[in-house]
């Protein structure tokens, strides 16, 4: 009997474990970006981001997310503006990153989850383009621009289905924006919305 009761605890502990040790999951996200910077003289653009991801679980309730998105951010000047002769209108800052966030995952219940990390950013193409004295204007100055950008994230989710999910996400830059030369203190900012899928 008391063999017969250890060999069911064995079961029964080693069905557990693999429940809450389940493998990895691989998946793609793409979705709409509403990116800025901080201060007060700049206004959100609109972009899109899209990549990969691997979801590790680490216990019931937790698992671990990086990532690896091509992400379109920048923002838009709030305001038009004169530089001695030249009357600068509709400015805006495309910034082009390549960002690997590492999510820490809560699942609240089976299909919601909360989730928060780090994100680690790659400048990939900066250009600013509008209009100077009626004439379009448009520029690459990436060499302008810092190369890492490193960020927070905070964000939930839901899974409608084993495989279909969606993803809402915040993410508050901590690094400026500009090399240190130019004196700016500007960082990004960006929320995401946009779709999951997982093989």
């Amino acid at each position: 009997m008391k063999k017969q009761l250890l060999s069911l605890c064995i079961v029964i502990g080693t069905m557990s474990l693999a429940q809450s040790t389940d493998g990895p999951t691989f998946g793609v996200k793409a979705g709409g970006n509403l990116s800025g910077f901080t201060g007060s003289d700049s206004k959100s653009k609109i972009g899109f981001y899209a990549g990969a991801f691997v979801n590790v679980p680490l216990s019931e309730t937790f698992s671990i997310q990086p990532e690896v998105v091509y992400s379109q951010q920048g923002a838009k000047a709030k305001y038009d503006y004169e530089m001695g002769t030249y009357v600068v209108k509709n400015m805006q800052q495309n910034l082009d990153y390549i960002n690997v966030p590492v999510m820490v995952q809560y699942n609240a219940t089976p299909e919601f989850y909360l989730e928060a990390g780090p994100e680690f950013g790659l400048l990939v193409n900066a250009q600013a383009k509008g209009d100077i004295n009626g004439s379009s204007y448009k520029g690459k100055n990436k060499d302008n621009m810092k190369t890492f950008n490193f960020g927070a994230g905070i964000g939930l989710g839901y899974r409608f289905t084993e495989n279909l999910g969606a993803n809402v996400r915040y993410i508050a830059g901590l690094t400026k924006i500009l090399k240190d030369e130019f004196g700016d203190s500007s960082k990004n900012t960006n929320i995401q919305l946009g779709l999951t899928y997982s093989f």
